[in-house]
């Protein structure tokens, strides 16, 4: 086996455990924005409106949703690399808040998090563009073993 075979497996197994990880984290922090009486949450010295917050975890859930679900059904396989995209900007804007609020220390977290979530954007659109790259290729050779017919 080639060694770019192997590369692009451990590749594409390190962006499944890393949305795999990311998808529960965010189903959790999503779900619990509903769970979590709305008083408690609004404690601390920035208040968001709940509905703000009811948004955010709706907006976690369907990220966390949308980062393993196309893959593992292989439907629409682009909405990957867009879930991941739209959480990293939700941990932009968590790390913002973090900073301001608390201490650059408490931030560290939701920085990572985004970083993670950068990465798989990068490399669910690698991977796309290889398989684009791969049919075109496919593609100009059947035309051509079809010219030499």
């Amino acid at each position: 086996m080639s060694s770019t075979g192997t590369t692009n497996r451990t590749t594409n197994r390190l962006l499944w455990t890393a949305q795999i990880l990311v998808a529960l984290l965010f189903l959790f922090a999503g779900s619990m924005k509903f769970i979590i009486p709305a008083a408690k949450m609004q404690q601390g010295p920035i208040a968001l409106p709940i509905a703000f917050i009811h948004f955010i975890g709706i907006c976690e859930c369907l990220g966390a949703l949308g980062l393993v679900l196309p893959g593992a059904l292989r439907i629409k396989t682009w909405l990957t690399p867009l879930a991941a995209a739209g959480l990293t900007i939700i941990m932009i804007g968590a790390t913002v808040i973090t900073v301001a609020t608390m201490s650059v220390a408490a931030a560290i977290l939701p920085a990572v998090v985004g970083i993670v979530t950068i990465t798989i954007v990068r490399g669910r659109t690698r991977d796309r563009a290889r398989v684009a790259t791969t049919a075109v290729a496919l593609r100009r050779t059947n035309r051509r073993a079809l010219r030499a017919a």
